[in-house]
């Protein structure tokens, strides 16, 4: 199967099915010398995995990661990285009357019509669980930013189904199960997501992550713009329909005057571009925002049609998150991670050299 590796200089190719008997990936490229222990990966993995609410899949996995190659006595050693972790809970019974069906809005009709044969099992690689050797593999690509430059990452949902969710303080985020900067909200979002589950229905989420700190000069024109690259790996993510970058769709109503950031000698006095211009960082945050579906496996009963192409009606059992978006924060600033991992390593092999007599402006003017 094409398509399960990502990235130039920092690789990672993913591998595995819902409910086979491991998942995982191989990093190839990350920089020899970085200590690393299943220790700096695991709290990622945690942030991620299912069965840590009741507004989530109950699906009870540990996403225990094991290194298995790539590491020797602490550091990384410049060879494949080879990162392991074993499904232990999976109940394929639940599946069993999808063989001959397909689920309304998944990717069970394409992956049928592609491949011409395909894993019922959890949605087998198009599940969501292959999520986690991504955020796995974001957690290497996390550690090396932050300590050769600084660089960090933070995620938010900003929408929950109809539901807006102001920011107010960032130290809410990491203390309820949505990601939501926003204490005051929190049981709101509750009552919604228990409405959903008595009703065996789903609603989708928009999601916001930032990276601070990212050196000025990734990306690479014409067809490998960074911002290129981040809606490309963001549009690989289970569910993303639509990726913004920066003031994204709202620009449509903008004026030039008001679009265009101001260069001045202590900094940029806004961010309307979100870190970018012509495909190339500013040395700015990072914006992005993702908007993310609802949930195709539903028990509420919907039309299909089996191989036969006769009409059918369709029920999903099992377990699933009644919004994948509530999980989605981690998994958004793995890719992220990813994207500026590979740039900082690409740019460091063609313009490591480069010198200018002009630092770089800071990220943001200050406030007048």
């Amino acid at each position: 199967m094409a398509g399960s590796t990502f990235g130039e200089l920092f690789r990672v190719t993913n591998f595995g099915e819902s409910h086979g008997p491991a998942i995982g990936c191989v990093i190839d490229g990350c920089p020899p010398g970085l200590a690393l222990s299943e220790a700096d990966i695991q709290p990622e993995l945690d942030r991620r995995r299912p069965g840590t609410s009741r507004h989530v899949t109950q699906r009870n996995e540990p996403d225990a990661v094991e290194i298995l190659s790539g590491v020797h006595e602490g550091l990384t050693t410049g060879t494949p990285i080879a990162l392991l972790i074993r499904n232990t809970d999976q109940r394929s019974k639940d599946y069993g009357n999808l063989l001959d069906t397909f689920r309304p809005g998944h990717a069970d009709y394409t992956y049928w019509r592609k491949y011409g044969h395909r894993d019922p099992r959890g949605g087998g690689r198009s599940s969501a669980r292959l999520t986690a050797p991504m955020v796995a593999a974001g957690a290497v690509a996390k550690k090396w930013l932050r300590e050769r430059h600084g660089t960090t990452f933070t995620g938010w949902m900003s929408a929950l189904g109809p539901i807006e969710i102001p920011f107010e303080d960032a130290a809410q985020i990491p203390l309820n199960p949505f990601y939501a900067p926003n204490g005051g909200i929190v049981a709101q979002l509750e009552a919604h997501m228990d409405q959903l589950r008595r009703a065996g229905d789903s609603c989708g989420a928009r999601i916001e992550v930032r990276a601070q700190g990212v050196p000025v000069g990734l990306g690479e024109p014409l067809f490998d713009k960074l911002d290129a690259d981040i809606a490309y790996a963001m549009m690989g993510i289970n569910a993303v329909k639509g990726v913004e970058i920066g003031d994204g769709f709202g620009v449509v109503a903008q004026r030039g005057s008001e679009h265009g950031d101001g260069l001045m000698p202590d900094g940029f006095a806004s961010n309307h571009a979100g870190g970018v211009l012509g495909g190339i960082s500013t040395g700015q945050d990072l914006v992005v925002r993702l908007a993310i579906k609802p949930t195709s496996s539903i028990r509420v009963p919907k039309p299909s049609i089996d191989r036969a192409g006769a009409p059918t009606v369709i029920e999903t059992l099992g377990r699933h998150d009644p919004c994948v978006g509530i999980r989605a924060t981690p998994i958004a600033e793995a890719m992220l991670a990813l994207v500026v991992m590979d740039h900082v390593l690409r740019h460091r092999a063609q313009c490591g050299d480069v010198q200018l007599p002009l630092p770089p402006l800071a990220a943001q003017a200050p406030s007048s």
